[in-house]
């Protein structure tokens, strides 16, 4: 499961006066991919926290193609790029219900040890559910 979709419904307190999802919700709509994407492999961000792990996001981009509207029902993808030492890395995809691809993304998190806030090697429990898929 290298690639995991799920839908969201544009509330309207994420649009702006011009009507259009504001630019600030993507990255919410990214966590959320992410999030989803992690629960599905069997991992939580949750139960990770509560032994000491957090995954931070150090680099977010976004490019915007079509504007998503309130009440449009949004397809988020979120893709694995890629985990190394310290790092993971994903690409998303926004698309609307016409299946046209509205916004394109990328994140890169760090494995944090919270006790030293430090980096650190991902736990086995996370890599022996990633290394499969690259």
């Amino acid at each position: 499961m290298k690639v995991y979709e799920f839908t969201v419904r544009v509330r309207y307190a994420e649009t702006d006066q011009m009507g259009v999802v504001y630019h600030g919700n993507y990255a919410q709509y990214f966590e959320m991919g992410r999030v989803e994407w992690l629960r599905n492999l069997g991992v939580s961000y949750k139960w990770m926290e509560e032994n000491g792990v957090m995954l931070p996001v150090v680099a977010l981009e976004m490019n915007y193609k079509k504007p998503a509207r309130y009440d449009d029902l949004l397809t988020v993808k979120t893709i694995l790029k890629s985990q190394t030492s310290v790092k993971i890395e994903f690409d998303y995809e926004i698309y609307n219900e016409e299946k046209q691809l509205l916004t394109t993304g990328y994140s890169m998190l760090v494995f944090v040890d919270m006790k030293t806030g430090r980096p650190m090697v991902p736990p086995s429990y996370v890599t022996e559910k990633i290394n499969p898929l690259l």
